[in-house]
């Protein structure tokens, strides 16, 4: 099971390699784990971005401040606990998230035109598997 590990592993890198988008922004690899945070998540403050990146509230609050200058999120109040901040992603912020971690549609739709039906269905299929199964490990 090493060995397909490894393998997909290799296969994940060069398809990333190959496909995804121009980086037109400078920003660090922490920002765009923030901003897949947000996406992903529900809800996320600054307390869960401190957790996830393992830094201090400080830290994690500072990243948050730059990024809303940037206009990559804005912050609400919680309905529920008007204590507690909710981040959300800007379109700025959704367009930048989508660069920085997407496969480029162009070059994926130039690839899938040169498979077959059943081959579309497979990878797919593989890859909904994969997707699936990775939201219960987390």
């Amino acid at each position: 099971m090493h060995n397909k590990v490894k393998q997909l592993n290799r296969y994940w890198t060069d398809i990333y390699f190959h496909l995804h988008y121009f980086h037109k922004e400078k920003i660090s690899h922490q920002v765009v784990r923030i901003l897949q945070l947000i996406d992903k998540k529900e809800e996320v403050g600054v307390n869960e971005i401190a957790s996830y990146l393992q830094v201090s509230q400080n830290t994690a609050s500072e990243h948050v401040k730059r990024m809303i200058e940037k206009n990559f999120l804005t912050k609400e109040r919680d309905l529920l606990d008007e204590r507690r901040v909710i981040l959300r992603l800007t379109e700025l912020g959704k367009n930048v998230l989508h660069r920085n971690t997407s496969l480029d549609e162009e070059k994926l739709e130039q690839i899938l035109n040169q498979l077959v039906d059943n081959e579309i269905e497979v990878v797919e299929q593989a890859f909904k598997i994969l997707s699936e199964r990775a939201k219960t490990c987390l």
